[in-house]
């Protein structure tokens, strides 16, 4: 029962003469999630592992082959250990063994179910989900703590990473590529922590986008020819606002016959062109040295001949050697950024600037910013869980001393609908942008109707 649902039952008594009564809610326990099974996929697990190391080395086999062998081993195991069990409580038990020999334990089916887009471990008992936008709890559940321990290490070690009580944070990715984010105590309080960020097999689509309603058709070939024309493009946004997946599909928009640099912390970015090189940060080794940061690989990407430099997102200094990257002939780059505003990217940026340890005046990194980036686009995602362009603004320069701003493209939210959906509609501001004669120049001509000031 919600405040003002509470509040209209204690105004009903009074207006009926009753005594007002208490309309509060006893909080709910939290269920208890003891596995009845939990010794026996123990016993069973240990079992499986003594009669795999006696297997021949040398026996070849993809996972598809290997995970039914297990799980032939496994379900034999179960009838050897108990003299009747449920069909379904057995094919469960295979299942969940089988997956923590071959796959990542309680979360691998979470990890091959398609509708969900991000997996939550907050400690051994508390698995979340993002389903359309919006979280779930599951009923998936560890053991302990060193069952979470075991999972992490699992995802960070074929790559070369580590984690323990010295160096308790690390970013590293699966083998489809899906980004990961571990913290493990004493900085987390309620255990091993792991966030999977899931790499879509097929990646999105600009027809994807315009069937999610991220943005409108109009939009759409604006943005097009933007990347096409060359335009410096930054996609900004809040965390878990569609960022990246946008910058997926702008980069789409580039020709084939161009050479594409990619620089990004844990590679998510899915280029279909040919001429792409991917680049990737790397962490300290063991005694703190040896890290290769988004800025160094900026600095490196200027020596490869890039044609297009396309950085998976700036927080840091780094911004100050893209911008003059996007200064210096390589147009038509494009970048991702934290902020909730196209006026507070531009915050963001200066801000980033100054982290490079360069003393410059304010005035000069807005010269900076205003000459290098073209077009903002601002994404988030709704309260319905919904993601959105909300404005495609243009950067018109400076006046004085502030840069100029124009909304060129906003979504504009009119109302809720009975199922909690956001309602609104797209459209343009009315305003023709200036850099409109270099689309001209690259042979783009976009309709006049385009920029009236009307809905989608």
């Amino acid at each position: 029962m919600s405040l003002l649902e509470r509040l209209e039952k204690v105004k009903q008594q009074e207006r009926e003469g009753k005594p007002v009564q208490a309309v509060t809610e006893k909080r709910a326990e939290p269920a208890a999630r003891n596995d009845p099974y939990g010794q026996l996929k123990i016993k069973i697990h240990k079992k499986m592992i003594e009669e795999l190391g006696k297997k021949n080395e040398n026996e070849k086999g993809g996972d598809e082959e290997l995970s039914a062998r297990l799980g032939k081993l496994v379900s034999e195991a179960i009838d050897l250990e108990v003299t009747f069990i449920p069909r379904g409580d057995k094919e469960r038990i295979v299942q969940e063994i089988v997956a923590e020999a071959v796959g990542f334990g309680p979360i691998h089916p979470l990890l091959n179910d398609e509708s969900v887009s991000e997996v939550m471990v907050n400690g051994p008992n508390q698995v979340y989900v993002e389903r359309k936008g919006k979280l779930v709890l599951t009923d998936v559940v560890f053991r302990d703590d060193q069952h979470v321990m075991h999972i992490i290490e699992k995802i960070v070690a074929p790559i070369g990473r580590r984690i323990d009580e010295s160096s308790p944070m690390v970013d590293a990715r699966l083998p489809d590529g899906s980004r990961v984010n571990a913290i493990i105590p004493p900085l987390s309080l309620c255990g091993p922590c792991i966030t999977i960020r899931k790499f879509a097999k097929d990646p999105f689509t600009i027809d994807d986008l315009l069937n999610f309603g991220t943005m409108s058709l109009e939009m759409a070939a604006f943005l097009e020819a933007s990347v096409k024309a060359r335009l410096n493009v930054v996609v900004s946004g809040g965390t878990g606002s569609g960022k990246t997946s946008t910058l997926n599909v702008l980069s789409s928009f580039i020709p084939d016959d161009e050479r594409i640099v990619t620089i990004e912390d844990a590679a998510e970015l899915q280029l279909r062109q040919e001429h792409v090189v991917s680049l990737e940060t790397r962490p300290p080794n063991i005694e703190g040295k040896g890290a290769v940061v988004i800025r160094d690989l900026v600095k490196n990407s200027l020596r490869m001949r890039p044609e297009r430099i396309v950085v998976g997102e700036v927080r840091s200094g780094e911004a100050l050697d893209m911008l003059q990257a996007m200064n210096t002939g390589h147009d038509g780059s494009l970048t991702t950024g934290h902020a909730n505003t196209p006026r507070d990217m531009l915050s963001r940026l200066e801000t980033m600037v100054l982290m490079a340890g360069m003393d410059l005046p304010v005035r000069a990194i807005r010269e900076q910013i205003s000459s290098a980036i073209d077009v903002i686009v601002q994404q988030s995602r709704l309260r319905d869980g919904s993601r959105k362009i909300t404005h495609i603004t243009e950067v018109q320069g400076m006046e004085g001393e502030v840069i100029v701003l124009q909304d060129l493209f906003i979504f504009e939210q009119s109302g809720i609908d009975e199922n909690g959906k956001i309602m609104g509609r797209y459209r343009s501001t009315g305003i023709r942008p200036k850099f409109i004669k270099q689309l001209q120049d690259a042979g783009i001509e976009l309709p006049a109707v385009m920029f009236s000031s009307a809905e989608f």
